[in-house]
Formats: C-alpha cells, structure tokens, sequence
C-alpha cells in the first residue's frame, strides 16, 4: 500500500501464520483450536446466568489482584473481537477520566500492556525512569512516577487479555518479587474464572469456546476498591404511628435507641426517654414536619448510649430522623422511615465547616462532591455551582491545562501536590491536594506571592508556601485531549514508510477517539486516492475513487478550504451535501492533510455511535490530522527514493531463468523490510559445458556498495561458469576476485553443477547454509555439504567438493539466511521449519511450491534480512 502512486490497502480481518498478528499478538484464526487448547467439560460447564456479562467474572479478581500487591488501582484488558485492540474492560482505583485516552489501545502498540501481551511476559516498571527507557511513548502521555507491572491473562494456553497493577514509586516502594508472585496467583485466579465464564457462552459447543468466549468491544467498568470505614455507619427501619403515637423498630433501630426489644415500651414517651433533653424539641417537631409535609427529612438530635445510674455519666450518640407518610388501614397515618447513626457524618462535615481554610473533596474522576464554607468563598462559587463539576471547567480562571495535570500528578503518584493559584481579584491562593484510591481532599488557602511567581503558573518546589507540605509538581501542562496529541507525535516518528503511516493514523485514532471507521486519502494530479481504509463496508468507498477536487463532497471541501468539518448526527451532514451517499455512521469528522502548506489529502473518520465534537477534541484532531500529513509527505519522499533503490538491485537479478531439459527452474526474492538499504543476496541458472549451474549468494551488508558487489560476483561466477571451469574453480578464482576488490565486505555462496542426464552433481559451499533435498518418496532432508570459509576472507583459501545424485523426482532448495533466520530462534530451528514445509507440500508445480515456502516471510511485519529462493525440480 505504501507507494506513492496511490495503491490502496484494505484491512483485512487479522489471520497471520503462527499465531501472530500486528507485531507479534497471539491470534489464531477463528475456527481453528490452537496448540494446547482445552476441550471444554461439558460435565463440568454451566449456563451463564442471565446478564452475566464478563465483567462479574474479572471485578473480583482484580480487587484481589490490587490488594494482593500492595497497589492502589488496577485494569484487565481483554482483546478485541477484531483481536486488533486492547480494550480495557475493568479497572479499579484509577479514575475512568484519567485512562480516557487508554481505554482501547493497538495491540502493536510501544506500550507496557501490548508488550505483556504480544510477548507473554511480565512487564514490570518500578518508576518513570525505568518506563522512559522502555516505553518512552508510555511516558510522553503520563509523565507522572509511579510504578506499574503488567501479567498476561491466558485462557487454555492462549493470551486473551493483560492485568496491571500500580503502586506508588515514592510511599513504600513495593519489592518486585512480592509484585510478580501476587500477579501470577491472580492471573491463574483470573484463567480459572474466564474459563468458567466462556464455558458457559450459549451455543458454543466447538472445541475453541473457551479461547474465543473471551472478548470485549464495550466501555470499560470501574470498580470501587473496598476501604475500612472511618466508622461503621448503623441504620435502623422504623414505623411510627402518628395517629397513636405508638413506635416500633427493627433490632438495628433499637440498639441506635440504646434499648433491648424487651425494655421498649413503644410509645413516643419511651423513645422520649432516650433522646438527649437538649434535642427533645427536635423530636416533636418532627412528628409536626411529617404531619405538615408528609415527610421527615434529616431531624438530627441525640440518644443516650446505654442505660447509666449515674446520670452524669450518660453518652449521647448522633442520629438523623426519615421517613415518609403512607395511610395505613382506614385512615391511619404511619411514618416508614430510618434512624441513621451519624457519628462521624454531620458532625465531621460541622468541624470542617469550622476550619479556617478551605476544604473540599473531589471523586476520582476530580469532581466536587463537597466544599466547606470557607472554600466557597475564597473560589467566589456557590456549592451548587461547584458540584458534580470539575473546578477548572466552573471557574474559568482555573483552566490552565497545568492545574488539571496537578489532579492527574496526585492520583497516578499517590503523592500529595501543592500549587499557587493567583486569582481574579488579586489574591494568590494555595491548593494542597491529598490523594486516596477514592478520590482527594484539597486544602484552600490565602498566601502571599513569593518572589518570581507567575499569575496562573504554578512554582518549583522551593517557592511553595511554608504551610504547605513537600510537593510533586509535575512542569508539564498537558491535559485531556493534548495527550493524544503528544502520543502521535511519538508514534509517526517511528513510522518510516506511507504504510507505517497509515496504519500509525489508523491505530492510534481510532481506539483514543473511539471512532469506528477511517479512511485516507492523497491528491495526484488533481484527483483523490484512496490510501487506506478500516471499518468501512466492502466496496462503499469505491464510487470516490479518483474524484476531481471540484466535487461537491466534505472531504474534498475540507482539503480544498483547508478547513477541518464536523458533522455530529446524519441530519447535519444531509443537510450540507444533500446528494452524498451516507455509510451506516451516526458523526463524522473530515480533516485536511496540508504539509509545509501543501495539500496531501483528506483524513475521514467516523462514528457508529452520536458523538459530540468539545472544543478541546477538535483542536486535538486537527493537530493530529497536521502531524500525520507531515509524516505522510516524509514517507512519500522514502518510498520514492526506496522504489529506485528497489529498481537497481532488481535490475541486478536475472530476468529470466534458461529452460534446461529435464529441470524447472523457479527463483524467488524478497527485499528486508527494515530500513531503504539495499542488500547482496542473488540466484542464478546457468549453462555449463558438463550441464547447468545452480547458484545463490549473499553479499554481507545492506548498502548500494552490497548491491554493486553482488552485481560483481554475479558477472563474474557466470563467466568462469561459462567458460567451463570446474565447481572448485568457479569459487576459488571468485574468492579471489573479491579479495583483490579490497571493499571489505565477504560473501556466502553455493554453487551446484547438475547433469541433466544422470542427475549427477557436484557441489562447493562457501559459508552458505546447506542446501534441502526432497527425494521421490518425500522424504526430506539437509544436505551436508563439505564447506569453507566465507568468499573475501582467505585469498588462498581451498574448497573441496562434494558428490551427490538427485533421483527422478527430487526437488533441490537453495536459499538465504533470510529465509531460515527468526528472531529469538537458532538458524537450525528455522532450517528444519522450511524443510518440514518442503516435506508437506507435495504440489507438482514449483512455482506454487515457491510461494508456499516464501508465505512465512512475505506476511511477516517485520524482516530485517532479505530473502532469495532457487528451487530445482528434476524430472
């Protein structure tokens, strides 16, 4: 796709060999059971209950998980059902806001969650710095120390998903073998209840229901972490006869009053008796309030504790009064309500409204849910105003993206975190926040400014407030939708060609903004193409292909204007371009691709679902459509620099391999993916004056200079071929030339002469890996050939030859390390994979059989070593 001529590229649902997909994620295609996959108990099974979602099977565990390690918050990721994403499904004491921008993230992605799960492994990151080496791109998006570890999740020997902890880096860092331990037992937890919960999926009865009952493409669910209550709160059912003044309770109501069920009288004149004297006005009117209204709502007086001789002695408890007025048989009026024990409540909430500073509390996703007096005047804000709203959306004059990074640096640190604020009327302010996995409590307070300070900034450390304590400023001001921005940024400078481009634009736009569909267009010659698509259905696009830039459609407008559009329902869009064919999208968003002032093309993303565009999502998706138009113009001039690159090596192989009687030749090459360089490896067929020469070799390096080399020997390998010289000859005097070209770069090479007649043949193997040979009956094997060193090294060196015959019907292979070389694997492993595959594909044509034995490499994302291929079929 990538190639400046405009090919487009659809993306086809993920089906790699090996199990792999995207960089190296488990995925096997549907329909087949991987290695190792557990056939399903029925016997054992259950149906899933109704509602049962796999959530319910996961919240436990990783409550368990998070208090196991010492953490303070938790997520589970699971896969998608496309098994292109990571979607995060559960999490627990990190605020949902907070992970907005992680909730569905690429499985190729350079983050610690996509490495657990491509590779298997633990990830653990003990602090910023160790993140930073690993995952930079993890740490340009939250530059806050803390620590993380990360364990894959496996159901039947498959990874389905990753569970991460985290844990303060600062307050008592957790020792990383307790970290490791503590999630392994809770991944096997988390297995044993994926698998019980997949076993239950309605209709599955395949032997793979346990592997693919487990996905997830929806919102993720937060999970409250449970914490010891400051003080048990009691609650007690009351019913109160208003008619007759008779009362009765549950045990609950009953030990609030400080009485036995026996010692009750239950009249008013016995309850009476257990409220404080002070308070016994409250009491009576709230029969009043509930005669009057209907209702009681929050009376507060006291009871007596129990029952003391000494009336000095007596302990008085807080309680609040509610209820409700129902009519009873006839005309009775009964009041339901409960008494509430609120030790702890009202009276923690009057001792704050006492303090002389501000206090407030904000939940973990930084909304008010409660401000004292004091703090409503010193922000200038009502508590209505101020709850259910972040603080910084409220008051306008603390919108400086600096003051939410602050919330996000106390939450992710667990640390607390001081800042000056210079309000509207001239008062500088200081704002302590102190952290806990459900939320923080903030401390207001008026302060002089210190030498230096900024309106509107906040200042390092050393100019905090003497009554503050030591801070965790963080000096980076990005919030919301700039982290986007910032994670974009960090991905397109690792994307060299107009592929890595797209599918970057395409990763990383689609899970941050949730939307579902892309598609990237460049201009030719007045014209659209189309780049690359995803999400769109089959052929819908096709109609588009190629439309002048005077077309009356949004993304041809949004190009041509150099304006971004929005469109948030399908009435929008209709009413605009009345004649455009809509997709089954509910908003859309067109973006130009202009580079240096130039025009690239157009970016149009969709959304399955309503989607409101706010002010900061719009500013981020432009921002993001600029840095991806000027990856994209780099990545063209590459790919057209690549393509003349490409043309020279390609020029420098054979065009057309001879017919030889009783042989068929087929040659095959693919270029390594990494890097422009060119590389050294070549095939060759050539006629001999005892039969024909069967030739590969590989040039060390990937250079122009390699590929000139190649071109060398190849010259001069076919002339001493040509001439006649024995086997032995043809590779000492090549030996030799390359020794006197003095470029200091060697070679590998195997050099074969059959006689079509007899099948007799005599081989030389420089360095080279060994040649495989198919026998008539199928049997496969390596053929050990007597070798010396490596062309270039050893002028004089000697190169002995070894005999062997090729019966009717073998088939011989010659190839490049490329072929054969895996990493992570020895070379012999990856000799033995493509003999296995030469065994099992008994095809007639060696064409065919060519292709099949190259399938691994030409899918593979990544190759750094090109490949070459000779195969000889004899007959």
């Amino acid at each position: 796709m990538a190639h400046p001529g405009g090919e487009r590229t659809n993306v086809p649902f993920p089906s790699a060999p090996g199990g792999r997909y995207m960089g190296g994620a488990a995925a096997a295609p549907r329909g087949k059971r991987p290695a190792g996959l557990p056939v399903p108990d029925a016997e054992n099974s259950r149906p899933r209950r109704p509602g049962e979602r796999v959530e319910d099977a996961l919240a436990g565990a990783l409550v368990a998980a998070v208090r196991a390690t010492e953490g303070y918050g938790g997520a589970v990721y699971l896969r998608s059902r496309d098994r292109r994403s990571l979607v995060l499904c559960v999490m627990s004491g990190v605020p949902r806001s907070l992970l907005k921008p992680w909730w569905r993230i690429p499985v190729s992605g350079a983050l610690p969650m996509c490495e657990a799960y491509r590779s298997g492994e633990t990830q653990y990151l003990p602090d910023d710095r160790a993140t930073m080496l690993r995952f930079p791109q993890f740490t340009a998006a939250l530059p806050y120390s803390f620590a993380h570890a990360h364990q894959p999740v496996r159901v039947g020997g498959e990874t389905v998903g990753v569970l991460a902890v985290l844990h303060s880096s600062a307050r008592r860092p957790a020792r990383e073998e307790a970290v490791r331990t503590g999630l392994l037992r809770a991944g096997h937890d988390m297995e044993e209840r994926l698998t019980e919960f997949a076993r239950g999926v309605p209709g599955r009865t395949d032997a793979d229901a346990v592997a693919y009952g487990i996905e997830y493409d929806d919102q993720p669910v937060s999970v409250r972490l449970p914490t010891p209550p400051a003080h048990e709160v009691s609650v007690g059912m009351v019913e109160w006869d208003l008619d007759s003044d008779r009362w009765s309770g549950d045990d609950d109501a009953l030990a609030l009053l400080g009485v036995s069920r026996e010692e009750f009288g239950g009249t008013m004149t016995a309850v009476e008796q257990r409220v404080s004297p002070d308070d016994l006005y409250e009491l009576r009117a709230a029969r009043r309030e509930a005669e009057d209204t209907g209702q009681i709502r929050g009376r507060h007086f006291r009871v007596r504790g129990e029952s003391q001789d000494d009336v000095e002695a007596v302990h008085y408890r807080p309680v609040e009064l509610w209820g409700h007025v129902v009519r009873a048989e006839r005309t009775a009026r009964l009041l339901v309500g409960a008494l509430v024990d609120v030790a702890g409540g009202v009276t923690a909430a009057e001792a704050a409204e006492r303090l002389p500073d501000g206090l407030f509390s904000l939940d973990q996703d930084g909304r008010v849910i409660y401000a004292n007096r004091r703090c409503q005047d010193l922000l200038g804000c009502d508590l209505e105003e101020l709850l259910g709203n972040h603080p910084w959306r409220v008051l306008t004059w603390l919108r400086d993206p600096a003051y939410e990074d602050r919330y996000r640096a106390a939450m992710l640190t667990q640390e607390p975190v001081s800042y000056l604020v210079h309000a509207p009327d001239g008062v500088w302010l200081g704002f302590v926040l102190y952290p806990g996995v459900h939320g923080l409590t903030g401390r207001v307070f008026r302060t002089s400014a210190p030498a230096g300070a900024e309106p509107g900034r906040a200042l390092p450390p050393s100019a905090a407030p003497s009554a503050a304590p030591p801070t965790g400023l963080v000096t980076t001001t990005r919030a919301g939708a700039l982290y986007h921005v910032v994670q974009m940024a960090s991905v397109l400078t690792e994307s060299v060609t107009v592929r890595d481009v797209c599918r970057a634009v395409s990763e990383q736009l689609l899970p941050a903004f949730g939307a579902t569909e892309v598609a990237l267009y460049t201009v030719r010659d007045g014209r659209m193409y189309l780049l690359w698509e995803d999400g769109y259905p089959q052929h819908f696009l096709d109609p588009f292909e190629g439309v002048p830039l005077e077309a009356e459609l949004p993304g041809v407008h949004a190009l041509t204007t150099r304006l971004p559009l929005f469109f948030e329902s399908p009435e929008d869009l209709v009413s605009a371009y009345p004649r455009l064919t809509l997709d089954p999208m509910s908003s859309w968003a067109f973006l130009p691709l202009i580079a240096s002032g130039h025009p690239i093309g157009s970016c149009i993303l969709g959304w399955s679902a309503p989607h409101r565009f706010t002010t900061e999502e719009r500013s981020a998706l432009t921002a993001l459509a600029g840095l991806a138009a000027q990856a994209m113009e780099r990545a063209r001039l590459y790919d057209a620099e690549s393509a003349v690159a490409r043309g020279l090596q390609e020029g420098l192989l054979p065009h057309r391999l001879p017919a030889i009687e009783r042989l068929r030749t087929t040659g095959r090459y693919l270029p390594g993916t990494k890097g422009m360089d060119i590389g050294g490896d070549w095939y060759d067929v050539i006629r001999t004056g005892h039969g024909v020469a069967l030739v590969i070799g590989d040039v060390e390096g990937h250079s122009v200079g390699a590929a000139a080399v190649m071109g060398q020997l190849r010259s001069a390998v076919h002339a001493f071929a040509s001439s006649g010289r024995p086997p032995q000859e043809v590779i000492t005097h090549t030996n030799q030339l390359l020794a006197e070209l003095e470029t200091d770069v060697f070679a590998t090479c195997c050099y074969i002469e059959l006689n079509p007649a007899t099948g007799r043949a005599e081989a030389v193997r420089a360095g080279h890996p060994p040649p495989l040979l198919r026998r008539p009956d199928g049997t496969t094997e390596t053929v050990e050939l007597a070798g010396g060193v490596l062309l270039g090294v050893q002028p004089d060196a000697e190169y002995p030859v070894t005999t062997l015959t090729l019966e009717p019907g073998s088939v011989l292979a010659l190839y490049t390390d490329g072929l054969v070389e895996v990493p992570g694997s020895d070379i012999a492993t990856g000799i033995d994979t493509v003999r296995r595959c030469l065994a099992d594909n008994r095809t007639g044509s060696v064409e065919e059989l060519a292709d099949r034995l190259l399938g691994a490499a030409r899918r593979a994302e990544d190759r750094p070593d090109d490949v070459a291929l000779l195969l000889t079929a004899y007959d």
